[in-house]
């Protein structure tokens, strides 16, 4: 799989991101997806630009999403969704009631325009990584709208949030799949340092606080039910193990865990449809990266855990969020004027040969 960085969140500056914009992915969507085919890909990650889609409250204008919904149409590229990509209307709290609502009423409107476009299964993801969302904007002032000490009351609001938009969406398309990302990660703490063990395990298992809500397992009173735990796509990357209150762990440190563990401890707790739903690196270890990933999945696959599919992401080169320094983490790199974008040789190669490897994987298990 692909995905295309769509990030649309406010910076402190005040700037606001649209990084689908900014990669010019709106213009050159048709191009992108054969591109896209001719390595393989028929499926894709995109996000929606809410606060583009909703500049008044309740009037909606989705000709920033319609090109994208009708390339991969006309194209015949199945499209996973984000519907909240850490960006929103600037006049809503996302601390307010409101705040849902106007999220479930947009979901809804979303649906509408998308099931009168193609008569595909909709994807779709209520809120991209609700736990980074609320560790970054709500515990450490990195994303918007840079409260700290807020964490778990962002978390219930995206979670509600959430829910709201799952029943909007299957209100008017009951056949919609829902896909709920989040980063995987480990953290251990330092060998010399047995004391931190609980306190270091306690911020491992915090990565599941967001599915056990939406699935009722944990704070039941905020509404979750098992069946709005339908999808899961796990986020990883080479910086998501990491020594307690210290820095990453390398993936070829004898104290890294294998990723392969991770995956099968998320297929044993949920027991659903899973997916590697971001993964990549910069420059020349995207290869690299994107091997041992592979890898990993392959092993996860003979164990016995199912998983769907692998999504490099992002899958174009594109601006940092903070700097605007030009991110070599794609597949392909920045259009130019026509729309040709260059390919990145080295991981193209890997991706035909991890492919491969896959397929006669899945050969062998007919």
């Amino acid at each position: 799989m692909g995905g295309f960085e769509c990030s649309t969140q406010r910076l402190l500056s005040g700037k606001r991101l649209n990084v689908t914009a900014a990669t010019g992915h709106d213009k050159f969507a048709v191009a992108d997806y054969q591109r896209l085919q001719q390595q393989g890909i028929y499926t894709v990650r995109e996000g929606l630009c809410w606060h583009l889609i909703e500049q008044s409250p309740e009037k909606y204008d989705f000709s920033s999403a319609l090109p994208i919904i009708r390339a991969a149409r006309d194209t015949k590229m199945q499209v996973i969704w984000d519907l909240f990509h850490y960006g929103w209307p600037d006049d809503i709290d996302i601390f307010s009631p409101e705040f849902v609502s106007r999220f479930g009423n947009m979901a809804r409107a979303f649906m509408e325009l998308l099931t009168e476009e193609t008569d595909q299964t909709p994807f779709v993801t209520p809120v991209n990584e609700i736990s980074f969302i609320a560790w970054a904007a709500g515990d450490v002032a990195y994303l918007n709208p840079f409260a700290r000490g807020r964490g778990d009351e962002l978390k219930i609001q995206l979670i509600k949030a959430a829910i709201a938009a799952i029943e909007s969406v299957w209100e008017v398309n009951p056949r919609t799949r829902i896909v709920h990302l989040d980063p995987v990660i480990n953290i251990i703490p330092h060998p010399d340092k047995p004391e931190e063990r609980d306190e270091a395990e306690g911020y491992r298992l915090s990565q599941y606080q967001a599915w056990d809500m939406l699935a009722g397992r944990f704070c039941p009173e905020l509404g979750g039910q098992e069946k709005y735990l339908d999808i899961i796509g796990v986020n990883y990357y080479d910086r998501n193990q990491r020594i307690h209150n210290e820095g990453p762990i390398k993936y070829n440190d004898p104290l890294y865990r294998p990723f392969r563990e991770l995956l099968q401890e998320v297929f044993e707790r949920y027991g659903r449809p899973l997916f590697v739903s971001e993964t990549g690196a910069e420059d020349d270890f995207r290869p690299v990266w994107f091997n041992y990933v592979c890898t990993e999945v392959v092993a996860a696959m003979k164990a016995g855990v199912p998983i769907e599919g692998i999504c490099l992401y992002p899958i174009v080169n594109h601006p940092g969020w903070d700097d605007d320094r030009h991110c070599h983490n794609g597949l392909w790199d920045y259009c130019n004027e026509s729309g040709d974008r260059e390919i990145y040789q080295p991981l193209a190669d890997e991706l035909q040969y991890q492919r491969q490897q896959i397929e006669l994987l899945m050969k062998s298990h007919k």
